[in-house]
């Protein structure tokens, strides 16, 4: 409790009220217009009521700058307002109530932004500490309600943001078990193709004694160990294989796709001919496989283009769509998450957004390395 107290009261605190909220840029215009409204409201609601004793600016500063602090920092935009709640009990004496028209303009939404970004006991404390405030200046009739009323607020507020919070602690769970899900499917996939290298290797070692004559005895046993490490490396990775399959998931004998299989995603692809390692060639085609699904789910109708060059020791890959319908949604949302865990795996880099005339374009670079 003495260390929430400390959060509340003296830390430094960086809780943003928009902090990762779609459309935050205006959003933030409009807190600060709002700010700067209630600023000139207040000033000039203090001067024509007291003596311009040259106060206002103050005030006008203290209003102003809570709301805007509400975009770097709740807790110390609350500091200051509940601070300039008692700097204008101070300068405007005559006034009923502490909280008049002008400060539950000011003061509330202030109270929200805390509410919305902090856990359970720093709503509390702030409660607890704004409810105090406003007892030690103000013992009038008004008063319990007002304080209800700013207790309710501090209670939707919180109802608020832990349903946000909620929601955001799911969204990730779902990702990090969608990139697990993902990444044991490429693992599934890179071992048929690292197998089939080390088949290979075995049938070359096992049959050089008779390929080669006048093989000396040392070399038949140099080939023979080497085939029999080749043979349990595949055994090795059958069994890690075991673990990453679903329960009653069976193996896939089906060879896995390569470059030249891509036309049969799009049959007007422009694919190079280059012989790149199966795994690269595994990777673009899956790929273009999503991004092609992704453009036919978000954008029936539209027009896809596909291009696979190999440009120096880099292949890349584009997918492009025009405008489309409008999405028919599904999907889980996790395509562009598959398609950049497998151009990790190489290296490489992937971008996707949307394109000048309302399409979208994918665009992977993928390392090919030694061929």
């Amino acid at each position: 409790m003495i260390r929430t107290l400390l959060q509340v009261v003296l830390f430094r605190d960086r809780s943003r009220v928009f902090e990762g909220v779609r459309f935050r840029r205006p959003l933030m215009v409009l807190v600060l217009l709002h700010g700067l409204i209630i600023a000139i409201g207040v000033s000039q609601s203090y001067v024509s009521v007291e003596d311009p004793d040259g106060w206002w600016p103050l005030l006008f500063a203290v209003v102003a700058g809570s709301v805007a602090l509400t975009l770097r920092s709740t807790l110390v935009a609350w500091r200051l307002a509940t601070a300039g709640l008692v700097v204008m009990r101070l300068l405007t004496p005559s006034e009923p109530v502490v909280m008049g028209s002008w400060q539950w303009w000011w003061y509330v939404p202030v109270l929200l932004a805390v509410a919305t970004r902090h856990r359970g006991r720093v709503v509390l404390l702030v409660g607890l500490i704004t409810s105090g405030v406003l007892y030690a200046m103000d013992q009038s009739a008004d008063l319990l309600q007002d304080v209800a009323l700013l207790l309710l607020v501090l209670l939707l507020g919180y109802a608020f943001g832990a349903r946000g919070r909620a929601e955001q602690r799911f969204h990730a769970e779902q990702d990090e078990k969608a990139a697990l899900v993902e990444r044991a499917r490429i693992a599934r996939e890179m071992h048929d193709v690292v197998a089939h290298h080390m088949s290979l290797v075995v049938v070359r070692c096992e049959t050089a004694p008779y390929r080669i004559a006048d093989l000396p005895e040392a070399g038949k046993r140099e080939f023979a160990e080497l085939g029999a490490a080749a043979r349990a490396a595949i055994t090795d990775m059958q069994q890690l294989l075991g673990v990453l399959r679903a329960s009653g998931e069976r193996a896939d004998r089906t060879p896995q796709p390569g470059l030249a299989d891509i036309r049969s995603l799009h049959a007007d692809a422009s694919v190079t001919d280059a012989d790149v390692p199966e795994a690269v060639g595994l990777t673009a085609y899956r790929i273009v496989q999503e991004a092609l699904t992704n453009a036919g789910r978000h954008a029936p109708g539209s027009t896809t283009a596909v291009t696979v060059d190999l440009v120096g020791d880099e292949l890349r890959v584009v997918v492009r769509n025009t405008a489309g319908g409008p999405s028919r949604g599904g999907g889980g949302g996790h395509g562009l998450r598959g398609m950049r865990e497998r151009v990790a795996v190489h290296g490489g880099s992937l971008t996707a957004g949307p394109t000048a005339d309302g399409g979208f374009e994918v665009r992977a670079i993928v390392p090919v390395g030694q061929r």
